[in-house]
């Protein structure tokens, strides 16, 4: 029974993987199996039926979308970033609170690409996620939401600012008064060094932090239940740093630049 363009496309994830690399431009098979991460054994069946259905064309070993996948590609790209935002993190989202995201941005989530979870274990709950900070450390500016009071608050920032990164951090009205209350000296020093710049925002902010550097963020939601979650959400793209940082402006134009205490 011949399958219809939807299955072609979307019942294989070689096949829709392979449409989406060759929208970037023609590919020897070389490149795309390493891309894919793939073996040419797995792949070619895949690559006939798309040439089968005249999807792709073939010249020697390279690979190129025909005109017509241009056009369906162009148009349904959007819908297969989507899913491959949600394939592996559905649960997540399912089972945390999105609302904290602007439908503008909301909207553009698929930007954010394939994201990996992470749950540390129960005595590993505050560590610090070790690609987030090599990633930092190889990153000029730096940009940051916290709700809480992480263990590690003080001395994170500290090296930042001591290796004369950029950094932007906003917090929550709650938290601003916490760190008054139970981290006065280690607050005040890291405002009046100057090389850190705080903002209190005047909306509610329904997630736990927000952590930006170059080509990445780490995000920690509340639960549905309002709970602490230990799972992170990590992303490495380019796409996904901009996402993130217009997440940040978001709420930092509802932020007030703090001086002093």
């Amino acid at each position: 029974m011949k399958k219809t363009l939807i299955d072609v496309i979307f019942a294989s994830e070689k096949r829709k993987n392979m449409l989406l690399l060759l929208h970037e431009g023609p590919q020897e098979m070389e490149t795309i199996l390493k891309s894919l991460k793939t073996t040419r054994t797995a792949l070619l069946p895949q690559a006939k039926i798309l040439k089968e259905y005249s999807l792709v064309t073939q010249s020697t070993d390279v690979y190129e979308l025909t005109t017509i996948a241009k056009l369906i590609v162009d148009e349904t790209k959007p819908l297969m970033d989507m899913i491959t935002v949600f394939e592996h993190s559905k649960d997540y989202f399912a089972s945390h609170k999105m609302e904290f995201i602007p439908p503008q941005l909301l909207k553009r989530i698929s930007e954010i690409g394939d994201c990996e979870i992470i749950e540390p274990s129960l005595i590993n709950t505050y560590e610090i996620n070790k690609d987030f900070i090599e990633n930092a450390n190889g990153s000029s500016s730096l940009f940051f939401i916290f709700t809480f009071v992480h263990p590690m608050f003080y001395q994170i920032l500290s090296d930042f600012a001591e290796k004369n990164k950029d950094v932007h951090v906003i917090i929550s009205k709650e938290l601003f008064e916490k760190l008054k209350e139970d981290w006065y000296e280690e607050f005040k020093e890291l405002i009046d060094g100057g090389k850190i710049k705080f903002y209190i925002c005047q909306k509610d902010m329904e997630l736990l932090s927000l952590s930006v550097s170059k080509h990445c963020f780490v995000l920690r939601l509340l639960s549905k239940t309002n709970e602490f979650s230990n799972k992170q959400l990590a992303c490495f793209n380019p796409r996904a740093e901009q996402w993130s940082k217009d997440l940040f402006e978001y709420y930092l134009k509802d932020s007030t630049a703090i001086s002093r205490i």
